[in-house]
C-alpha cells in the first residue's frame, strides 16, 4: 500500500487534470484487494486482484495521457512506482492462483 501512497503523493501537481478520477484509480489498487482478501476462498481474491490490476492499469493511462500533454515526464518515479505495484499484484494474482 505504501507504493500506491507514493504513487498519489507523487501524482498531486497534476491538480489541474482528473484528479477525482486519478484519485479513484489510486484508491480503488488497495480497496479491492482488501475486499477480496475478505472474501471466502482463493477464487474471489484471485477476481478482485485482477479488478485492482485494471484499476493500476487505469492510473497509468491517465499518467501517460499527462505525459503526452506535457504534465508529466515518462522519466518520472511515479512509473517506477507503478511498475513495482503492478509487479507486486501480479506476484499475489500468481500465488493466490497457484501458478508457478
Amino acid at each position: 500500500m505504501r507504493s500506491l501512497a507514493i504513487v498519489h503523493v507523487q501524482t498531486r501537481p497534476l491538480d489541474w487534470w482528473g484528479r477525482p478520477a486519478r484519485a479513484g484509480s489510486t484508491v480503488s489498487v488497495p480497496s479491492n484487494i482488501a475486499e477480496g482478501a475478505a472474501r471466502s476462498g482463493a477464487r474471489e481474491f484471485a477476481q478482485f486482484l485482477n479488478i485492482a490490476r485494471g484499476s493500476l492499469s487505469e492510473l497509468e493511462t491517465q499518467l501517460l495521457i499527462a505525459v503526452e500533454l506535457g504534465y508529466l515526464d515518462r522519466a518520472d518515479a511515479v512509473f517506477s512506482s507503478v511498475d513495482r505495484v503492478s509487479r507486486l499484484l501480479t506476484g499475489l494474482y500468481k500465488s493466490v492462483k497457484g501458478i508457478k
